[in-house]
């Protein structure tokens, strides 16, 4: 597993973890805070990644914690 943290574009900063599923997914869960107050979790699913250099897909995995959590705000 494989910690991840941020802050989103609407301010709200995130802690989370991913893994490898299989070969070519991952799976993650990330928590949703702003000035330390628990605001929400998400988690998701990213498919077909099968020979994404792990920088890559460390940058998959934030871009899909952001989509998550602005898309439903």
């Amino acid at each position: 597993m494989t910690s991840i943290s941020g802050k989103t574009t609407n301010g709200f900063t995130y802690e989370g973890d991913y893994e490898h599923a299989s070969a070519d997914r991952v799976t993650w869960a990330a928590t949703y805070r702003r000035s330390g107050v628990f605001f929400g979790m998400r988690h998701g699913r990213i498919n077909e990644l099968m020979g994404v250099p792990a920088g890559e897909v460390n940058e998959a995995v934030q871009d899909d914690i952001e989509l998550a959590w602005v898309q439903s705000s």
